[in-house]
């Protein structure tokens, strides 16, 4: 599985030490990916989110950072709550050398409040415990960017996905559409969790519980739908396919 993480610290040396226990629980867990990113405040933390299609599955927060309103320290948790309100759903972890805000964490919904020094196996239990439930989770939705705010998308709801230019257009089962503002590949990754999804060709990635018949040149879908294939794409997805149902027999 993969994680976007996002660390947010004004010192460096407390974003290595949080980068460097990560690495170690990716070393005890194989099957886990942290995609770290780090901000050293929390104006550029919210940029990302606000203005481009970031959206981290984890932060790790400090909570008193400089910025906070009228000179205070703790824009951590100023910024948390921005954060909610623009629809993020990340587990957020609080990392602070204080427990004045233990409660006020509750607010925005954290998954942890932490003391500095943070130790291993304490973050390593939290990790298993918070890591377990979105595995659940991603068997069932997936997070995307729609309208500017953050939406869970049912996964069984998706029947394809067709590349337009910069734009990707997402096809429901109940013959709705969302379009994306991000690229094939970042919607390829999302869906990789699921075994249902492949990608054909350069444009479309398709739910192969769809597909009601597959031919040399085109699929036909549930609800009359047609994808006309390219030339090549035949034979793999095919054998995509035929994997797909024979597994599940």
């Amino acid at each position: 599985m993969t994680y976007l993480t996002a660390l947010c610290d004004d010192e460096t040396a407390e974003l290595d030490k949080t980068e460097n226990l990560l690495g170690a629980y990716t070393q005890k867990h194989s099957r886990v990916d942290f995609r770290i990113e780090r901000f050293e405040n929390v104006e550029e933390l919210l940029y990302r989110i606000e203005d481009t299609n970031y959206a981290p599955d984890l932060i790790f927060m400090d909570i008193f950072m400089p910025g906070g309103k009228e000179g205070q320290m703790s824009c951590g948790m100023e910024a948390a709550k921005k954060i909610r309100e623009m629809g993020s759903r990340a587990g957020l972890f609080f990392l602070t050398t204080s427990r004045e805000y233990a409660l006020e964490a509750f607010d925005v919904n954290a998954s942890q409040y932490l003391l500095k020094p943070v130790r291993q196996e304490r973050l390593f239990s939290v990790l298993d415990s918070f890591l377990e439930q979105e595995e659940e989770k991603r068997k069932k939705y997936i997070l995307l960017k729609i309208d500017g705010r953050l939406a869970k998308v049912p996964v069984n709801d998706i029947v394809y996905c067709e590349a337009q230019g910069k734009t990707q257009c997402l096809h429901l089962a109940d013959g709705g559409e969302y379009l994306l503002r991000i690229t094939l590949a970042q919607l390829c990754s999302q869906l990789s969790t699921f075994r249902e999804f492949v990608k054909v060709g350069a444009a479309f990635i398709v739910n192969l519980e769809y597909i009601d018949s597959l031919g040399t040149q085109d699929i036909k879908l549930t609800g009359g739908g047609k994808i006309y294939l390219p030339r090549g794409a035949y034979k793999g997805l095919r054998e995509r396919y035929l994997n797909y149902y024979c597994n599940m027999i």
